[in-house]
């Protein structure tokens, strides 16, 4: 029995060993299993890792190109918004330096920045750069100044500062007025041609015979007009000489001089053209953001290079005296031509005209010269009408374009006396702001946005810090070639576009 026992305790221990062996082969297997199982969780794991590193890569150097190109163009120069309204990056930023070599500095600045981070609170014990961007490189490949295509880029950007808040309605009216005058020749000194052409038939006759009698020279009824006219419109439409601004400006170094020189910085981002009729409306836009934002006669603006800005722009002259002299001639000749063309179409004006001149030949018994002392007499009333038109111009009232028996203001009595001191702040028609609209229509367009950039040039270089500043420095427009690498081994090139829209 017990023998029998022991063999059973013997087979037991035996089947138990063979258990325990079992077990242990079962674990072996398990661990192998899982060993497998994660190096490939594990393989998972890191390439997911990476993939987001190389995406969160792209994505972080994308952000900060973009971050980079805000701040960019962020830096607007803020005197040239304020007084003109105009969007602008100045590549100089207050410097002599003009081009593309310090907004490259400044965007490779601003785009380390974005990737470091050395600034973060405790960064190197806390943190690891998981990324690892550096800048590489910036390269701005394409940019439109504001003087390209001639001043045009200056143009469309003036046009659109304005364009929410002045209609074309008015483009109608203007173009009216220039078509009138330009049909009735009112600029072409046709007028004055035929006066000087009168007067030289006239002086034939100025002489005292051998008998002692006077000639046509002690009968002209015109004289003292003529004495007012050798005087100059602008001393007899403005009461105090003393008032003006004798500001000079001098345009050496000045971008129009630059431009005519070949000395400006050029863009490569060409303006797209427009159609005929958005040309004019443009054309429209910028006359009007002119008047908005640049000082004339009655609108001064005391910070100003000149006082007479609008005046400028149409004359040309380095001062504001001979400037509104200029403007002042221009409209007096102007309507000197509408106010001949009205006596002559009126009968019962001209029917005085007639009978005075008549009368003065019978007396004279020269027949001959009637139609001659018409025309000169027709010429004085004119121009003393037109003095009176010049005066109430400056005064602030209105003139229309061509008169009619309502709006004409002097007799022919009271405009041969030579007492010119009548005007008025009222009336109907044009006001002096719409005849320099029509100046600035006929005007050339180039000449026109020369002369306005000077303007805008030295407007800014008075203001503090400002004293190089160069319209040819300044872009509205550009693109830049950023080349960024990580440190572990991605490399990456994004070309971004930026304009002020």
């Amino acid at each position: 029995m017990e023998e029998r026992r022991k063999t059973q305790s013997g087979k037991k221990t035996q089947s138990e060993q063979k258990t325990q062996n079992g077990r242990k082969t079962q674990n072996g297997y398990l661990t192998v299993y899982l060993s497998l199982c994660i190096g490939v969780i594990l393989s998972l794991c890191l390439t997911l890792i990476e993939g987001a590193r190389r995406n969160g890569t792209a994505l972080e150097a994308s952000c900060a190109a973009e971050a980079g190109m805000q701040s960019i163009f962020a830096e607007y120069h803020r005197q040239l918004l304020d007084q003109y309204n105009l969007f602008a990056v100045d590549s100089s930023y207050g410097s002599s330096r003009r081009g593309t070599l310090m907004s490259e500095a400044h965007l490779a600045y601003y785009l380390e920045k974005n990737v470091d981070l050395s600034q973060v609170f405790l960064s190197s014990l806390l943190y690891r750069d998981f990324f690892g961007l550096q800048v590489d490189g910036v390269e701005m490949t394409r940019v439109s100044f504001l003087t390209d295509g001639e001043g045009a880029v200056f143009r469309r950007r003036a046009s659109e500062a304005v364009q929410d808040d002045i209609g074309l309605s008015m483009l109608d009216q203007l173009k009216g007025w220039v078509d009138q005058i330009e049909v009735n020749s009112l600029e072409s000194g046709g007028a004055s041609r035929e006066k000087e052409s009168a007067d030289q038939y006239m002086r034939d006759y100025e002489y005292i015979d051998e008998e002692g009698v006077p000639h046509i020279g002690v009968y002209n009824p015109t004289q003292v007009l003529e004495e007012k006219r050798r005087m100059g419109i602008l001393k007899l439409a403005v009461e105090d000489e003393g008032q003006l601004s004798h500001n000079t400006l001098s345009t050496d170094g000045l971008v129009y001089e630059r431009m005519r020189q070949g000395a400006v910085s050029r863009g490569n981002i060409p303006l797209e053209e427009s159609p005929w009729m958005q040309e004019l409306a443009e054309r429209f836009l910028f006359q009007e953001y002119l008047l908005r934002y640049m000082g004339r006669y009655g609108k001064v603006e005391e910070q100003d290079a000149l006082r007479y800005q609008i005046e400028y722009l149409i004359v040309g002259k380095n001062n504001d005296i001979d400037n509104l002299r200029g403007v002042a001639n221009r409209v007096c000749a102007l309507r000197e031509a509408a106010n001949v063309i009205y006596l002559l179409t009126d009968s019962v004006k001209k029917a005085e005209v007639e009978l005075m001149a008549e009368a003065i030949c019978g007396i004279l018994a020269l027949p001959e010269l009637s139609l001659v002392l018409q025309t000169v007499i027709i010429a004085g009333w004119a121009y003393a009408e037109s003095v009176y038109d010049v005066k109430t111009l400056f005064a602030g009232g209105r003139i229309p374009l061509f008169k009619d028996a309502e709006t004409w203001h002097y007799g022919l009595n009271a405009a041969l006396s030579g007492d010119l001191a009548d005007y008025s702040e009222t009336g109907l028609g044009m006001s002096y702001e719409d005849y320099l609209r029509v100046f600035l229509m006929l005007e050339g367009l180039d000449k026109l946005t020369g002369r306005a950039m000077n303007m805008v040039e030295a407007d800014i270089r008075m203001t503090p810090g400002n004293s190089q500043f160069c319209l040819d420095g300044c872009f509205d427009r550009a693109e830049f070639d950023i080349r960024m690498s990580s440190s572990y081994g991605y490399r990456y090139q994004l070309i971004r576009y930026r304009a002020y829209n």
